[in-house]
């Protein structure tokens, strides 16, 4: 072969290359933009009243606090950055207080369309919102949350929508199907969760473990964490025989940890746990979370 026809070979090639990656990265990025504008349908979706007795209001502030709402919309629910990563990915919550006049607005079905479907009001999937760790609330839980998310004294300054920025590869993941927003995840045909007594049981333990889920996994064996930021460490494998679990023997040192973000040895567990959360867990609920836990094997 002489050397000018193994260049014009050579040159076909590349450029061949080169369109075909401009077109896949194109295209995923476009079906990304797609995506999100699509209309995620809920069907039969009963609106569930508010709770806005003390009582109620006093446990949904308790489940606000430890379930991880307050990691992103913040301790007074009026939103904040959540992430602003050096790859451009970026996400501010949006303000959850009467301040915003989006939520405002919001009804029974509104609330339950965003917090336990992933789902604006709109139709158009929430990207980023964990909704998959809170699909399976009962009505009870999700009743008392939502009453005490409408208690709280209105916080000017905040987002009114929120904002979520994309670096070009994981809007083009997401297009792709790789990166999956929560209301991909969930069965929206399933009915809400049967309330389960409060005790320090595997059974109510399972129910506490509904909240891990978006990270460590429907079958809680950990692994990456869909649509996380590149540099995120694996979700560790919480099954009673994985490396992670080993240290916890009893439920004491397993509360301890879920307290203070330390292992046993002093060592620091993970930085992208939401353990501010997790501290305001009661006694009940971890020990609960550990039974269940120390079942999986």
């Amino acid at each position: 072969m002489d050397i000018a026809r193994f260049f014009r070979i050579a040159s076909a090639a590349l450029v061949t290359f080169v369109v075909v990656v401009v077109v896949a990265v194109g295209g995923t990025w476009y079906w990304g933009g797609q995506k999100l504008q699509r209309t995620v349908k809920v069907p039969d979706l009963q609106p569930v009243s508010y709770r806005e007795d003390a009582a109620s209001i006093a446990h949904g502030k308790y489940l606000y606090l430890s379930r991880g709402c307050m990691e992103c919309h913040g301790a007074n629910g009026a939103g904040k950055v959540v992430f602003d990563e050096p790859n451009g990915f970026y996400v501010r919550s949006p303000d959850l207080t009467s301040a915003n006049p989006g939520i405002a607005r919001y009804r029974p079905q509104d609330w339950d369309l965003a917090i336990r479907h992933g789902v604006a009001p709109s139709g158009r999937p929430l990207l980023v919102m964990p909704s998959e760790d809170y699909n399976r609330l009962s009505n009870e839980d999700f009743a008392a949350l939502v009453g005490y998310l409408r208690s709280l004294p209105p916080t000017p300054g905040g987002a009114q929508h929120g904002e979520v920025r994309m670096p070009w590869f994981v809007r083009g993941l997401y297009g792709a199907g790789v990166v999956k927003d929560a209301a991909e995840k969930i069965d929206h045909t399933l009915p809400p969760a049967t309330a389960v007594a409060v005790a320090p049981t595997v059974e109510y333990g399972a129910y506490v473990a509904n909240a891990c889920m978006g990270c460590h996994g429907a079958n809680l064996k950990g692994g990456k964490i869909p649509g996380a930021p590149p540099d995120w460490p694996d979700a560790a494998n919480l099954h009673a025989d994985s490396r992670a679990m080993r240290p916890y023997d009893d439920a004491a040192r397993f509360v301890t940890m879920m307290r203070t973000g330390k292992r046993p040895d002093g060592s620091d567990v993970s930085r992208v746990m939401p353990f501010a959360s997790f501290a305001h867990m009661n006694d009940t609920d971890l020990d609960a979370l550990y039974r269940y836990l120390q079942s999986l094997k």
